[in-house]
This record gives structure tokens, C-alpha cells and sequence, in this order.
């Protein structure tokens, strides 16, 4: 792992602190781009990698937690907050927001370092798991209108039958379009489409499974 494959922003109005944090992350590795102000880091062109956004709780155009409540329905990187004034409202407030961490200055390098490290590893998860979600969605839109009536049926746990009966079609002609959506949507087994079906929001209006409507 090379300081290319991931970013630090660090949004701070103290010069000083952005300077310390920033020469910290680069002893380490670390490539770091530091704001001024949360607007700066809004409207700024950011890198498609991995990210920690370290970001201040008090800044001169906005706070800190109302940036991250503008910004929580957006994909964005992990946010490590620090502040001067920190207390406890806040910081759960932050953290139930997402937040990795809830630094009060004096931090230690430690305790920045790790918190950095975490949330690295958490965007890495997420962006992974948006990728995937993304080609499942477009593995969807692949299927005809017919797979895609004949997708829930068969992740509902209906035999064959049961399933080709509810769309008056024949058993062997729904065997077909069964094999086909296996297929299309990268299945193994009915187990992987339960579980792909479920990633993406797909209701099931019968059941056979413990627990079914």
C-alpha cells in the first residue's frame, strides 16, 4: 500500500494544526491534502481513492457535525473529528452519525494515527461493497422482464411449479428462465441469489422460508 492508493483531507482553520497533522501523515506514508474551511473541502476536486476525512468540530463557515449531517447521505469518506472544545453530546452525537473517532486536542500522533488507519480500512470496505452493489444492480438490469418476475418466485423457496403456476407458464419453461437469472446475476447456488436478491431490495411476496410473510 503506497501513499497513492489512499488520501487524508484534514479540514482545519488553524494553520498550525494543519501543518502539524499533515507533516505527521507524510513521516508516516501518508498523502494529505489540508482545508481551510469546510466550504474549501466541499467544492474541491478530491482524488477516487480511499479516504479519512479528518475534520474540526468548530470551523469559521459551518460546524463540523453539520457538515457531517449534509454530507451523510452521500458517499463519503470517514470522518475522524477533533476538536478543542470537545464534549461528550457531541461526540455522540458524532459517533452515531458514523464517525470513527472523537479526538479532543492535545491528541497523541497515536491516537491520530490509528484513528486514520481505521477509517482507511473502512472506506476500503464500503467502496468495495458499493462496487459490488453497483454490478449486481447493472446484472439486473440485464435480466428481461420475464427473469425478473421469475427472481423473486424463486428466492421465495417455491418449487418449480408452484413458481411456474403463479406466472402460467410451464414448469419446464420456468426451469429456463430459472437457469438463465442463476446465470445472469452470477448466482452458484440459490443460496448466493437469496442473498444478491436480498443486496438489492428485491420484495418477496411469497414465502416458503421459516419466518416468511
Amino acid at each position: 500500500m503506497t501513499a497513492d492508493d489512499y488520501v487524508v483531507f484534514i479540514v482545519d482553520d488553524d494553520g498550525r494544526i494543519r501543518e502539524a497533522l499533515g507533516e505527521l501523515l507524510e513521516a508516516h506514508g501518508m498523502r494529505a491534502i489540508a482545508f481551510g474551511s469546510a466550504g474549501e473541502y466541499v467544492n474541491a476536486e478530491k482524488p477516487d481513492v480511499p479516504a479519512c476525512l479528518i475534520l474540526d468540530v468548530e470551523l469559521p463557515d459551518i460546524n463540523g457535525l453539520e457538515l457531517q449531517r449534509q454530507i451523510a447521505e452521500g458517499d463519503h469518506p470517514p470522518i475522524v473529528f477533533i476538536t478543542g472544545h470537545g464534549d461528550i453530546p457531541s461526540s455522540v452525537r458524532a459517533i452515531k452519525h458514523g464517525a470513527v473517532d472523537f479526538l479532543t486536542k492535545p491528541f497523541t500522533d497515536t491516537d491520530v494515527l490509528a484513528a486514520v488507519h481505521t477509517a482507511i480500512a473502512e472506506d476500503r470496505k464500503n467502496r468495495s461493497e458499493r462496487a459490488e452493489l453497483g454490478m449486481l444492480k447493472q446484472r439486473y438490469l440485464e435480466l428481461t422482464t420475464r427473469e425478473r418476475e421469475v427472481l423473486p418466485l424463486v428466492v421465495s423457496g417455491l418449487l418449480n411449479k408452484q413458481a411456474a403456476s403463479e406466472l402460467g407458464i410451464s414448469e419446464v419453461t420456468l426451469q429456463i428462465h430459472r437457469r438463465k437469472v442463476m446465470q445472469k446475476m452470477g448466482a452458484a447456488s440459490l443460496a448466493d441469489l437469496v442473498r444478491i436478491a436480498e443486496r438489492l431490495g428485491i420484495a418477496i411476496t411469497h414465502s416458503r422460508w421459516p419466518g416468511g410473510n
